[in-house]
């Protein structure tokens, strides 16, 4: 059974940093993409970065390029999203997602399985 755990939100005043690390088992970890989403209230999920399996192959969201970088450590079968120069409206819980192909896509529906996500909230 493949799980996901996200872990490392909270809160941070705008221009602050927050790192978040998401754990996965159940799969071979080398082999998956992976994918950080967002979700504010009231708005609909939004893609924020995808790593392929290799690595070689990395997406931002417009909305984060430049302040957010997304990392992958295999032996740790851990996915990490460095976020810097926070804003309020970064202000979401972020998901985790995978996919077991390998292939890093921007669109959630290629993902098949999420964590339960980890609130970020950026305060002005």
């Amino acid at each position: 059974q493949v799980q996901l755990v996200e872990s490392g939100g909270g809160w941070v005043q705008a221009g602050g940093s927050l790192r978040l690390s998401c754990v996965a088992s159940g799969l071979t970890f080398k082999d998956a993409a992976l994918g950080w989403f967002r979700q504010a209230p009231g708005k609909e999920q939004e893609f924020v970065a995808a790593i392929s399996w290799s690595g070689t192959v990395i997406y931002y969201s417009d909305s984060v390029k430049g302040r957010f970088t997304i990392s992958r450590d295999n032996a740790k079968n851990t996915i990490s999203l460095q976020m810097n120069r926070l804003k309020p409206e970064d202000t979401a819980v972020y998901y985790c997602a995978t996919r077991i192909d390998g292939v890093a896509y921007s669109s959630a529906d290629m993902y098949e399985y999420w964590g339960h996500g980890t609130q970020v909230t950026v305060s002005s």
